[in-house]
């Protein structure tokens, strides 16, 4: 009998996953499976569940929510023996697309908890300055299971699905904060960047790719490390991306006009962006840094972006610059399906 720890998130799907578990706890019991729940209670949480089950007995530990749900669940077991499960039930979804594992298919999500196909994959390394409280936001926590930072007030994470900054990453701290909270899936997603585009100022900034020389960009636009095709609830960014490879994929799309940003919401969606209008890359990335400038126009890893630029991580806005990005293989262990897109 396959047994499974399944922690999960009860407000994800804005509130739906609690209402609707029971139906969870009926299609696990229909497969025989014996299960153990575990809910969480506030952002953060289930990484400190995870990393409580490291060392247990259960087959999977299992995701039961959305994205930021699977983020917190893979950072709590990172490098360790156990493997992760996911039953989809978020607005994005976009990391269980990505293994495999149906969408809006319950039963097929669990059926495959004993019968799927096991994967390993990379992680990204993430460490920056934690971002600044917010009212009705939780202030981000360090966890000593995810590493420790080189320097005091920074955080590391890992990421498997995503990192993005600039437009999109106001996109989820607009989430994080409530807006549109009746709209669900791709449609909550769309309705966000249009309202994060239209209210957007420039910033200046310094990147740096792998070996590159680093130089000052307008992050008028997006940047996105990606380990899947997409985020968002389905936006194709990274176009026939997966995260069983050897390498993340970062899409740079800088200097972009409001109308270009608008115009290119339609292309993204399809996978169709990448060399409009001379401004968007998409190439295989390792290392990437990110930094604020300072009153002379150079790189500063002494402060951050005023206002601060906060960067996301699988959906989790936890870090502001001066930020570091370093890909890892083989970092997690997970179930997917046996055909995962793009494999």
């Amino acid at each position: 009998m396959t047994r499974v720890a399944c922690i999960v998130n009860p407000n994800a799907r804005d509130g739906n996953v609690g209402k609707n578990f029971n139906k969870v706890e009926s299609a696990l019991e229909s497969y025989g499976i014996d299960y153990e729940v575990f809910m969480t209670d506030g952002t953060g949480h289930a990484i400190e569940i995870a990393s409580g089950l490291r060392e247990g007995d259960h087959d999977l530990v299992v995701a039961v929510g959305g994205d930021g749900t699977v983020h917190e669940v893979a950072n709590g077991i990172r490098g360790s023996s156990k493997r992760l499960g996911i039953i989809p039930m978020g607005n994005g979804d976009d990391f269980a697309k990505a293994i495999g594992i149906p969408l809006k298919d319950l039963e097929g999500a669990v059926k495959l908890l004993i019968e799927g196909s096991d994967y390993t994959v990379g992680g990204i390394r993430v460490e920056g300055l934690k971002t600044p409280e917010h009212p009705g936001i939780d202030p981000p926590r360090h966890y000593p299971v995810t590493g420790e930072p080189s320097r005091d007030g920074n955080l590391v994470r890992w990421s498997f699905l995503e990192c993005d900054g600039g437009v999109t990453s106001s996109i989820n701290r607009m989430k994080d904060e409530g807006y549109f909270s009746w709209i669900s899936g791709q449609m909550k997603y769309t309705f966000l960047a249009i309202r994060a585009i239209l209210g957007w100022k420039s910033q200046m900034a310094w990147i740096k790719v792998d070996e590159q020389p680093g130089r000052q960009v307008d992050l008028t636009g997006l940047f996105a490390l990606m380990q899947a095709e997409t985020f968002g609830g389905g936006y194709r960014v990274a176009p026939g991306m997966h995260p069983f490879g050897t390498k993340a994929s970062i899409v740079l799309g800088f200097g972009l006009s409001k109308t270009q940003m608008l115009r290119v919401m339609g292309p993204l969606e399809k996978g169709k962006h990448i060399g409009r209008w001379g401004k968007i890359t998409m190439e295989p990335c390792t290392k990437f840094e990110i930094m604020a400038l300072d009153s002379e126009g150079n790189p500063t890893d002494d402060q951050g972006h005023d206002p601060p630029l906060f960067i996301s991580l699988d959906g989790e806005i936890s870090m502001t610059t001066p930020v570091s990005f370093e890909f890892h293989e083989g970092q997690l262990k997970v179930r997917g399906g046996s055909s995962p897109p793009n494999k």
